[in-house]
């Protein structure tokens, strides 16, 4: 028996604007990914949800794996997301989630989602998540957003990615209540969103992250030089896709709030932009250093330290702590 949240066809569903190409990081990570398309599907604006990213930090080996904010979720559209406890088969779950109207979030092995080929799909084992919105257990098909799209598998991959090979334990799921969904007038949004968009200011680092990761650096690359491309592809994700994708979500949504009526914010997008950019360069000149190529960095991390001051001085200016 087939069932779905919303009728939606794989290929079919226009990307958000925040996935399209022109971007510098057209993709940021498998969490927030899904939500930007989960949100868009559902008639709503995933950048006035994105206020968690003036609070994108440093953590020590990594920059942060930022996310949207259930609570934010909350509050602006009136979606609740909590844990669903996982006590039989995965897909039994989906089942009557999906049938009360309610997407699921789900830890998956992305070597049976076929969306990732030429990169996971049948050929390596790793973690992600997708949002499933429709199931139909008896063709063994599955609707799911994941990373920029909409997409569905079935067969070997339906069986597949619910029964992970050597998994001892059950997903860390979600699931996305929409009963008291709400689809609030502009200017109530953009004002629920500064307000939320102070809050995670307050939380920012309360030194500069890219001066840490500078520091960490040196240690960083004589590590990735020792190791093959794998590691490197693992190191970049955690690091400079984090940092420059989370630094471009927070011009984007920076230069929203300016965009309705928060003015004096251009120069801060503009900052955050130009990180966003830098931390894209520095990925490809990480990747000829690791092949024994000569790279210069401290051009780079200059502008990317003096872009971040500049972004958190004016927003510090507009809205104070």
């Amino acid at each position: 028996m087939k069932t779905e949240v919303l009728p939606l066809l794989p290929g079919a569903q226009e990307r958000h604007a925040l996935h399209r190409d022109e971007r510098v990081w057209p993709e940021t990570n498998c969490y927030v990914d899904l939500w930007i398309e989960l949100l868009h599907a559902l008639g709503l604006d995933p950048v006035a949800a994105m206020g968690f990213a003036l609070a994108l930090d440093f953590e020590g080996d990594q920059w942060r794996f930022f996310k949207f904010a259930t609570a934010d979720l909350a509050e602006l559209y009136g979606i609740d997301v909590q844990e669903l406890a996982i006590w039989r088969p995965v897909e039994w779950h989906l089942l009557e989630q999906i049938d009360a109207g309610r997407p699921v979030i789900v830890e998956v092995d992305a070597f049976y989602l076929p969306d990732t080929a030429g990169t996971s799909y049948q050929a390596d084992h790793v973690k992600t998540s997708i949002a499933a919105q429709m199931i139909d257990p008896d063709a063994a098909r599955l609707g799911y957003f994941h990373n920029a799209g909409y997409y569905e598998l079935g067969g070997h991959d339906f069986r597949g990615v619910f029964r992970a090979e050597g998994a001892a334990l059950p997903p860390y799921c979600e699931l996305v209540r929409l009963d008291r969904l709400r689809r609030p007038e502009l200017a109530g949004l953009v004002h629920r969103a500064a307000a939320l968009g102070r809050i995670h200011l307050a939380r920012r680092a309360a030194d500069n992250p890219v001066r840490r990761y500078r520091a960490r650096f040196t240690h960083d690359l004589a590590w990735l030089r020792g190791e093959g491309l794998p590691a490197f592809h693992l190191y970049a994700f955690a690091t400079l896709r984090q940092c420059g994708a989370g630094a471009e979500i927070a011009a984007t949504f920076v230069r929203w709030l300016a965009g309705h009526g928060h003015a004096g914010l251009d120069p801060a997008a503009a900052a955050f932009q130009r990180v966003a950019e830098t931390a894209k360069g520095m990925q490809f000149t990480l990747a000829r250093a690791r092949a024994g190529r000569e790279a210069h960095f401290e051009p780079m991390f200059d502008t990317m330290e003096r872009s971040w001051d500049d972004a958190m001085t004016v927003l510090a200016e507009r809205y104070g702590d």
